[in-house]
């Protein structure tokens, strides 16, 4: 997928009608990245704002290397997605 492909699906998703809540579960490690980075967060920044997670668990689920409970999950998506709009989360995570 070129980046030109990307901003065109980034696009498309961003103007789909509003889509059924989103399951921390089902999202991939890229999209956890770039969740993150979108948001404003470095890794450490997270173990800076949220006293069950640590840098080393963010690692992890941006690397494929091991999952997190489903409260961490939840407590990381909702960090992120308080600095970004709706769209802007619904197309980093339909998208990649």
């Amino acid at each position: 997928m070129t980046p030109g492909d990307i901003c065109t699906r980034i696009r498309e998703v961003s103007s789909m009608a509003q889509s059924p809540s989103i399951d921390v579960s089902e999202i991939s490690p890229m999209a956890w990245r770039l969740l993150r980075t979108a948001a404003g967060y470095e890794q450490r920044g997270v173990e800076r704002e949220l006293d069950d997670v640590i840098q080393a668990h963010v690692s992890m689920l941006e690397n494929d290397r091991r999952g997190l409970s489903q409260s961490r999950r939840d407590a990381l998506f909702d960090l992120y997605a308080s600095e970004l709009t709706d769209e802007q989360v619904r197309a980093l995570v339909d998208v990649f």
